[in-house]
C-alpha cells in the first residue's frame, strides 16, 4: 500500500503548478490535464479494497480498475475549490446518511472539470473512485463543477468531449453514460452491487448535456444505456 501511495505522490503535481499536454484524438490540438490530487493515502486505498469486496464480491490486492465506461456527473457545487474540498477527505461526511450505511469511504472521481473548461486529474486514471453505485469497479468518473438549474458551460462541453476522446484512446472504453442512467445497468454483466436496496436517484449531468456529448463523439462508437 505504501508503495502505491508513494508512486502517486511522486507522479502527482501540486494543484496548478504544471499541466500535462496531451494530443487530442479528434482535432490534433493540445489538450491539457492539470494535476490536482485528492488524498489517496493508505486508509483510502484500504477502504476502497473493502468496498470492492463487500459491495461487489471482488477481492483484489490493489484498488485499481479495468475501465470499460466513462460516467459524467455534475457536482451541484458552484465552485472548483468547494467541489474539490467535498471529495478530498478520505472519509465520507456524516451528513451523507443516504450512502453512509454502505461505506464510510468518501465519494470522489478521477477527473474534475471547472466551469472554464479546465480539466483536473484528482486520482490516477484507473484508481478506484466511489462515484456510481454498482459500476465503480469499471467506471472512470468525470465530475463537472456546478450543474443543477444553471446547467453546464460550453467550455465544459468541449472539455468533456476532449477528455472522453483522450480516455478512449488509452483504454478499452465501451460505454459513455450520464450518472442518471446508472440503474439501467441492473442485470447487465458489468453490474456488481450486491444490495438490491442500495440505490439513489440521480439526474446529473442532465439529458441535454448527454445528448450534446454523444453527438460530438458519435464517431467513437461508444454505447450508452442498455435501455436506450
Amino acid at each position: 500500500m505504501k508503495l502505491l501511495v508513494g508512486l502517486w505522490r511522486r507522479t502527482a503535481v501540486k494543484a496548478g503548478a504544471v499541466s500535462l499536454c496531451l494530443l487530442s484524438a479528434c482535432a490534433g490540438q493540445a489538450f491539457q490535464i492539470q494535476e490536482k490530487p485528492i488524498v489517496f493515502d493508505e486508509e483510502r486505498q484500504q477502504l476502497s479494497l473493502e468496498y470492492m469486496e463487500a459491495r461487489y464480491n471482488m477481492k483484489q490486492d490493489a484498488p485499481y480498475i479495468q475501465p470499460k465506461m466513462i460516467v459524467l456527473h455534475w457536482t451541484a457545487i458552484p465552485t472548483l475549490e468547494r467541489s474539490f474540498a467535498a471529495m478530498n477527505p478520505t472519509l465520507l461526511p456524516g451528513a451523507r446518511t443516504e450512502i453512509g450505511a454502505a461505506s464510510n469511504l468518501n465519494v470522489s472521481a478521477q477527473f474534475l472539470v471547472d466551469r472554464d473548461g479546465t480539466v483536473y486529474r484528482q486520482l490516477p486514471d484507473t484508481a478506484f473512485a466511489r462515484h456510481v453505485i454498482g459500476l465503480n469497479h469499471c467506471a472512470i468518473g468525470v465530475e463537472n463543477v456546478g450543474g443543477g438549474k444553471e446547467g453546464m458551460t460550453k467550455a465544459q462541453l468541449k472539455a468533456n468531449e476532449d477528455l472522453v476522446r483522450y480516455l478512449k484512446s488509452k483504454y478499452d472504453i465501451e460505454y459513455l453514460i450520464g450518472h442518471y442512467e446508472y440503474q439501467d445497468f441492473e442485470g447487465h454483466p458489468l453490474w456488481k452491487e450486491v444490495d438490491a436496496g442500495y440505490r439513489t436517484k440521480k439526474v446529473d449531468p442532465g439529458e441535454d448535456f448527454m445528448q450534446k456529448i454523444r453527438e460530438r463523439v458519435k464517431d467513437l462508437g461508444l454505447k450508452g444505456s442498455p435501455k436506450s
